[in-house]
């Protein structure tokens, strides 16, 4: 009969416990955000920012784009990257959504 001591417990329920975090932030990190989410449409996100309706958003100019945002944390020249507007989904950088705000510099 083997005894399992406090210490061995609490490190196998910390290593499981931090590899079930890093698996659902793995997942939701990868989860593309689509046009038909309820707060991407509350937000007018389109994946192609091109097709973004003018008379809805006449501030919009075709060139604005997610890449070009302040909030995209995409690395440059990637397709896709995080938004903290939409947590834990990624956006496509030739998106627009209208919380779209220049990027600085």
């Amino acid at each position: 009969m083997s005894i399992t001591t406090r210490r061995t417990f609490m490190i196998h329920a910390v290593a499981c416990g931090s590899a079930l975090c890093a698996t659902a932030a793995m997942a939701q990190a990868g989860a593309k955000l689509e046009e038909n989410d309820p707060q991407a449409m509350a937000l007018g996100y389109k994946q192609d920012a091109t097709k973004v309706d003018a008379t809805k958003y006449p501030k919009h100019v075709k060139t604005d784009t997610c890449a070009g945002c302040q909030l995209f944390q995409g690395k440059p020249k990637e397709a896709t990257g995080p938004c903290p507007i939409f947590a834990g989904k990624q956006v496509a950088a030739a998106g627009w959504c209208s919380a779209w705000a220049k990027k600085v510099g």
